[in-house]
């Protein structure tokens, strides 16, 4: 092991280095995205913490150690607790990276024929439909609350669920590669009531609530005018025309 220098008796080594290294990238990481929020305010907190905790623990102070460990411990989990949408936002930068995504493939590029056409039939029949498609991050939670179906995507499937006569046609269909996992999903509703001044139905509501909670891309379908849309991380993009709708749909995947 290689040995930098010295501190009184303590050794700095290369190992040492490295280490400080990591943590000095993921601190500053987290700060970039945390920065526009009051988060950054608790972080900074619990980071004078936790150096305060060490400089005690070499000055052998022990019950001030202990105080400050306790402290932490507890401040780290009221951080956790009060924000949980920044969290899952930051889960979803990491999961939606390059680097994640060398070990997580999807094949949903062969369902996208089947999906477009029967989205095109809804459209024009002006049916309602949400179709969520999951990327980087597990949606069990919202299958759950459906009905489980584990059966193959085809066109005549999809338009039957959304009929209104089926009685698993009031929810969100889960698609994820080549099955259809679940119907009659009930998705978190947005907060957000417009959109560029227009109000916003359950619907769409629904579609953009889970796109802010979990990675994933809900197509819309709209009942009232047949409109085509697409919430994803908390984004929503209406009225996108049929024939666009294969690349979009393939470049959010894609992402």
């Amino acid at each position: 092991m290689i040995e930098l220098f010295k501190i009184g008796f303590l050794a700095f080594t290369l190992i040492d280095l490295l280490d400080i290294t990591i943590v000095a990238i993921l601190f500053y990481w987290l700060y970039k995205a945390l920065k526009d929020t009051v988060a950054v305010q608790i972080l900074f907190g619990l980071v004078i913490i936790i150096g305060l905790s060490f400089i005690t623990e070499a000055a052998t102070l022990r019950s001030l150690n202990w105080i400050l460990r306790t402290i932490s411990d507890i401040w780290l989990l009221a951080f956790v607790i009060l924000f949980q949408p920044e969290l899952r936002k930051l889960l979803m930068l990491i999961t939606r990276s390059p680097l994640f995504k060398l070990f997580v493939k999807s094949k949903i590029s062969e369902t996208i024929d089947e999906v477009i056409d029967s989205v095109q039939e809804m459209s024009e029949k002006h049916t309602g439909a949400l179709l969520v498609f999951p990327r980087s991050q597990n949606v069990q939670m919202t299958i759950d609350t459906g009905i489980r179906l584990q059966a193959a995507v085809s066109r005549e499937l999809i338009v039957s669920i959304f009929n209104t006569k089926s009685p698993l046609h009031d929810g969100a269909v889960i698609i994820d590669n080549q099955m259809v996992l679940a119907a009659r999903c009930v998705l978190p509703l947005s907060q957000v009531t417009k959109h560029k001044g227009k109000n916003l139905g359950t619907r769409h509501r629904a579609g953009l609530g889970l796109s802010e909670q979990v990675d994933a891309v809900i197509l819309i379908v709209s009942e009232e005018t047949g409109g085509i849309s697409i919430a994803d991380s908390g984004d929503l993009t209406l009225n996108i025309p049929i024939e666009n709708l294969p690349t979009v749909l393939s470049a959010k995947l894609a992402d």
